[in-house]
């Protein structure tokens, strides 16, 4: 805590002229940017500056902070417990609580008589896209945290919000790579997440589903994957390669081993959602249960205060396929998720059926899946550069 609070009062000199919520901004994009931090270091420094914030610095800012703690608390709290009840996804609640907690310490003295006001979620808005210069898609992010703030948790009427703060968001073809391109990442990719990267890309699951498989998700008879609680918190099935079914086994024979020295040790015992943990008491240390993709280490679980193995952390596997493409020299965007849109326009290319791959993807609805339809006639187009049509000579 104290490391924290040292490092914002040693960044704080650079903007003393600055008030001091916009400083905590300044600095939690600070750390958001390093990209080397992980999820509990910035829970942890935001934790720490908060304290800092509330505990000492009353004396200097008056009754008027002091009297916005407790309530800032209890927003926080609600809105935790709300997105608990909603099952929202740990990336949405995440993401949400992000935004809501920067909403709130940006607002500071403005709010009238300390309460947040449809003025302050405009102002911020504004803020994001003016000054800030966010993109379209991270624009609406925000705009959907604070609408759930607004309406589901201080109980505030929206219906007057300015229409204009919500962000257009014109149509991006996803990047795509090449059949050949996929082979020089496989060859450039690390060898212990060299089976990540193959099994995203013959598979088309998002990386967050990869990492939260479990053993008994691999159906190695049928070559199938059960993917559970999805966006959209909804359980589909998709392709296990064939190529990757002996592979596969050598590994779960090494994450085995390592789950059985784990129990010997006094661990062994794994994190599991919702309820099921008092359902099923001793599911925790079943191998069933595991990790598919353990971490090396062990980690102390932040809620329930006990020693785990976790899934490998998705920065560290990100990291891995950037250092994948640089070696590859592939120069266009290629990143964890490149590879579950070259999954699905590569099938489309073959010739597979357009349902088929959206109950692949899982997509809600097949118009989201028809985005690939437009890649694939980029890729196929027939027409030609009226430059080459030119003899030669003139050219």
């Amino acid at each position: 805590m104290q490391k924290w609070v040292e490092q914002f009062l040693h960044f704080a000199c650079d903007y003393q002229d600055e008030p001091f919520e916009q400083v905590l901004v300044r600095f939690e994009d600070l750390l958001t940017d390093n990209g080397s931090l992980e999820p509990w270091q910035l829970k942890q420094a935001n934790d720490a500056i908060t304290l800092y914030h509330f505990h000492f610095r009353h004396h200097e800012n008056g009754a008027h902070t002091v009297a916005n703690a407790t309530p800032t608390n209890e927003i926080m709290q609600k809105l935790h417990d709300w997105m608990r009840i909603k099952h929202y996804s740990p990336s949405t609640e995440k993401s949400y609580s992000h935004w809501i907690a920067r909403f709130i310490r940006h607002t500071g003295e403005q709010r009238d008589n300390g309460e947040l006001s449809i003025n302050n979620f405009s102002d911020f808005i504004s803020y994001l896209a003016i000054q800030k210069k966010v993109s379209a898609a991270t624009q609406n992010q925000a705009f959907n945290a604070l609408l759930l703030l607004f309406r589901d948790i201080l109980h505030v009427d929206t219906a007057h919000l300015p229409v204009t703060i919500r962000a257009k968001q014109g149509k991006r073809l996803p990047s795509v790579l090449s059949v050949n391109e996929v082979q020089k990442i496989f060859t450039a990719v690390e060898p212990k997440y060299s089976l990540m990267i193959k099994l995203l890309y013959g598979s088309g699951m998002r990386m967050g589903e990869l990492l939260r498989l479990r053993v008994q998700d691999i159906d190695f008879d049928h070559r199938l994957i059960t993917v559970h609680a999805a966006k959209g918190d909804k359980d589909r099935t998709t392709l296990l390669p064939d190529s990757l079914v002996e592979p596969l086994m050598q590994h779960l024979q090494i994450v085995k081993s390592l789950h059985e020295q784990d129990k010997i040790e006094g661990f062994g015992a794994v994190w599991l959602p919702y309820a099921l943990a008092r359902k099923y008491p001793n599911a925790a240390t079943e191998w069933p249960w595991q990790f598919l993709f353990p971490s090396a280490q062990l980690s102390r679980d932040p809620e329930a205060g006990v020693y785990r193995r976790h899934h490998i952390y998705d920065k560290t596997l990100q990291a891995a396929m950037q250092r994948a493409v640089r070696r590859a020299e592939i120069n266009k965007h290629a990143s964890l998720h490149t590879l579950r849109h070259s999954f699905a326009t590569h099938l489309l290319m073959q010739g597979t059926d357009i349902r088929e791959i959206q109950e692949l993807l899982g997509h809600k609805s097949v118009e989201t899946t028809m985005i690939y339809t437009h890649v694939v006639r980029e890729l196929k187009t027939s027409a030609k550069s009226p430059l080459d049509l030119l003899t030669p000579g003139a050219v």
